[in-house]
């Protein structure tokens, strides 16, 4: 079944990372991050609002609608200056209007029923020319082969159904920059990204991880003894060394008028 993001067992969940270089090398390509007051809608633990505070942002927001996976992330990075937890759903923050330089959404749209929605709050968080970032992946994306640095590619190979169930909650391109220009925002682009989400020290620290289903929302789809198949079939494809995971992500990009 999908994962409960406000059961406390969950708490954890999407804990204990921080955004890697490369992301954090990507993003003063597409906004300008120093001084900037970033709404980070979708925060989870808190690993993305980190970042941007590690950019230089002057204020962030993280924005969650799980209790428990916000006080989580309250527990990691609250006593950071600037940044602060704010618990809110991706339609509705409650958030004033017209107060950010950025608004960023990071593994969330692929979660929303109602795309325009999610951009239409965006947008009214906005203060005129800024900037609405989402990163997720897209059918493409997530159907790319397995390999020792994308190891994500072999979940689909061992599990085929988890791949339909992936596709058919990913958003196409045309479908995220659809509900942009539903939104209001003008100069709609995007970009690919390879993010190395994680580096393990070896090939069981990167299995014990998928085991505990950490941060993979998809691997809730399975059961106790096919999550065990799955780790079997992992061990028996990957190196016994260091492990550098890397995801292709897609990053839109739109404005604010003005």
């Amino acid at each position: 079944m999908p994962i409960d993001f406000h059961d406390a067992a969950n708490r954890r969940t999407y804990s204990g990372r921080t955004a890697d270089p490369s992301w954090a090398h990507a993003m003063p390509g597409l906004v300008d991050p120093a001084g900037a007051v970033v709404v980070d809608v979708g925060c989870g633990g808190g690993t993305y609002t980190r970042a941007w505070h590690d950019l230089g942002a002057a204020r962030v927001v993280g924005v969650d609608s799980s209790a428990p996976i916000l006080d989580a992330a309250r527990d990691s990075h609250g006593d950071l200056p600037g940044v602060e937890f704010h618990p809110g759903d991706a339609a509705a923050t409650g958030l004033p209007a017209g107060a950010a330089d950025v608004v960023f959404a990071r593994a969330l749209v692929h979660h929303v029923p109602d795309l325009t929605a999610v951009a239409r709050e965006a947008a009214r968080l906005l203060r005129p020319g800024g900037t609405y970032l989402v990163q997720d992946r897209t059918p493409e994306d997530v159907a790319l082969p397995g390999s020792p640095t994308h190891p994500r590619g072999w979940l689909f190979e061992v599990f085929p159904r988890l791949l339909a169930v992936e596709v058919a909650r990913r958003p196409t391109s045309s479908a995220v920059a659809e509900a942009f220009r539903a939104a209001g925002l003008d100069d709609i682009g995007s970009t690919s990204l390879w993010e190395t989400r994680r580096r393990y020290r070896d090939r069981e620290d990167y299995l014990a991880e998928v085991g505990q289903r950490t941060g993979r929302s998809i691997l809730h789809e399975l059961g106790d003894d096919e999550l065990g198949h799955l780790v079997d079939q992992l061990r028996h494809r990957l190196p016994e060394g260091p492990l550098v995971e890397a995801d292709r992500w897609t990053i839109w990009t739109g404005r604010s008028p003005g």
